[in-house]
């Protein structure tokens, strides 16, 4: 049995994390990146890194988010990984997506995901799409990013973080399994207001922002409705609850 799985982003959060689980699994774990050769965008390294391969997750993220840099990023490296997929005999394509973006194509980030999804169902590599909510890591930089003065607005919409212990372990769940001609969701444990989750974690922080549920605030630039950041089907759960994630980080 083939157990070579190459991880493209290999050295970022999420594909370190999941490296060292499929390592740990008795995979041959590649984690491909600039920092080893490898770049999905150019194209250098990829028919050396992705020889013998049998799966290949794609877990890269763009440098860029703005509008036409992040398009062309997904495009051109998704491009460039099927080509060389079907070229070595890759027989399972598993890419890590964003749960909501066909209800956020407002957003141009969310419009790049959608087209790099779209590739790859067009495809003719075997494929599993992981779709997942945003990751407990980047809670701190939305309240920045949503911040003017001390005061942080937010929608008062549903949310469903997960940790990114849990986005690796699933993931590398599903890069272990069959190609599932699909899509899978995943998200943490346990769902709330937006504005909610924030102020706990302000409050847990001693962060003196104050935090307002505000019906007109957007995200990212894009307005949002109550069930554009979770998922509206069946999902797979996390383990890690949010407060139990914190609490380490703070000490």
């Amino acid at each position: 049995m083939n157990k070579k799985i190459v991880i493209i982003g290999g050295s970022g959060l999420i594909g370190s994390k999941v490296a060292k689980r499929l390592g740990e699994r008795g995979y041959e774990a590649f984690a491909a990146s600039p920092a080893t050769g490898v770049d999905s965008v150019t194209g250098e390294g990829l028919a050396r890194a992705l020889a013998g391969a049998a799966v290949v997750v794609d877990v890269s993220n763009s440098p860029s988010f703005e509008e036409k840099a992040v398009l062309e990023f997904f495009q051109t490296s998704t491009r460039n990984l099927l080509r060389e997929e079907a070229a070595a005999g890759v027989g399972h394509h598993v890419a890590l997506s964003i749960v909501g973006t066909d209800r956020m194509a407002n957003i141009a980030y969310m419009r790049a995901k959608i087209a790099q999804e779209k590739l790859i169902k067009e495809a003719s590599i075997p494929y599993s799409i992981v779709r997942a909510t945003q990751f407990f890591e980047f809670v701190g930089a939305i309240a920045d990013s949503a911040t003017v003065g001390d005061t942080v607005r937010l929608p008062p919409v549903s949310f469903q973080p997960i940790s990114s212990d849990d986005v690796a372990r699933l993931v590398a769940d599903v890069a272990m399994g069959s190609p599932l001609g699909d899509t899978v969701e995943i998200a943490g444990p346990e769902r709330a207001r937006f504005d909610d989750f924030v102020r706990r974690s302000l409050t847990l922080r001693k962060d003196r922002r104050k935090v307002v549920a505000d019906p007109h605030a957007g995200y990212f630039g894009g307005a949002v409705s109550d069930l554009s950041l979770v998922p509206t089907g069946e999902a797979r759960l996390g383990e890690i609850w949010f407060e139990d994630w914190l609490s380490p980080a703070l000490v």
